[in-house]
């Protein structure tokens, strides 16, 4: 129990449902996966808003005979240039402890050799862990709500960035069946935000699954 209250209190700062989040099954990190594994659009939400830009967002399971949680390579494109993505990165989803999944980030030492692959499973299975370089701070931290959802966030100023004259950025995600929401912010030594969007989130639609 005291275990539990500490955790609440140290989450509450980024994440302030948390102590209404429930304990995990055994079959929430696949719940998990499966939630994120597939084709996204921001297609709808751009229109109804022209603040937001239409994203094509694929998230591919890679390195699925490994025992250490699920792997999946991320691409994030305009939808007008799929072949020439922004973001590159692979998550690596595990389990933390009884209430909390983790989404742990990595860039690619060479993005270049895997741009607009994310389809194509000869590329993907080139890809090897001595390829990657862990992004210390910028993990999301998961929680499943009552409704089923999963939601979280980075903690705090933990995930440092030098973009656009950042010095750290914060990362907020919502996953459900149907899609899910991101909001990617930088901000200054100020905490004056100078990237992302202001509004809120860019939504995702699922478009199709992957397995």
């Amino acid at each position: 129990m005291q275990r539990y209250l500490v955790l609440c209190i140290f989450w509450l700062v980024s994440l302030p449902s948390l102590c209404q989040h429930l304990q995990l099954g055994k079959k929430d990190l696949k719940e998990l996966r499966d939630m994120m594994a597939g084709t996204f659009s921001s297609e709808a939400q751009s229109k109804e808003d022209a603040d937001f830009f239409h994203i094509s967002l694929e998230m591919r399971p890679i390195w699925q005979k490994n025992k250490d949680g699920y792997w999946l390579y991320v691409e994030q494109a305009m939808a007008t240039t799929k072949d020439k993505p922004y973001r590159q990165r692979v998550y690596h989803l595990y389990q933390m402890d009884d209430t909390t999944l983790v989404s742990q980030v990595y860039e690619l030492k060479e993005p270049e050799k895997f741009a607009g692959k994310a389809n194509d499973p000869t590329a993907l299975g080139s890809l090897t862990p001595d390829q990657l370089v862990s992004k210390e701070g910028c993990g999301i931290f998961l929680r499943k709500t009552k409704t089923g959802i999963f939601e979280g966030s980075t903690q705090d100023k933990a995930c440092p960035s030098n973009l656009r004259g950042a010095r750290f950025t914060t990362s907020k995600v919502t996953l459900t069946k149907d899609g899910m929401e991101s909001w990617d912010q930088g901000w200054d030594a100020n905490g004056q935000q100078v990237w992302g969007a202001t509004k809120g989130g860019y939504r995702f639609d699922k478009i199709k699954a992957a397995k």
